[in-house]
């Protein structure tokens, strides 16, 4: 499971609909809907019921967005923890 793939599920989960997730995430739409049908293959169930309007959260779908916001909120904690901390360090001299 990617960072990727994650960050498409939330996206189509608030958007409700793949264009409107595509468009947020500057990708086209067969890209999109390929990660969320990789990770409902992963995950071993699907997350969305497909509609003529759009996409909404199953059961699983609204399990999983807690857990994926979560995940994606410490991943950028992390790279803030990093970051902040490598800025006072300076850097190693290249002989």
């Amino acid at each position: 499971m990617s960072l990727t793939h994650i960050q498409s599920f939330v996206a189509v989960a608030e958007e409700g609909h793949v264009g409107r997730a595509a468009r947020r995430l500057h990708l086209t739409q067969p890209p999109l809907s390929r990660h969320i049908l990789t990770l409902e293959d992963e995950l071993g169930t699907p997350l969305f019921e497909r509609t003529s309007r759009g996409m909404r959260l199953l059961p699983a779908g609204e399990a999983f967005l807690g857990h994926a916001r979560r995940i994606l909120a410490e991943v950028d904690a992390a790279v803030h923890t990093v970051r902040s901390r490598g800025a006072s360090i300076p850097p190693p001299h290249i002989k």
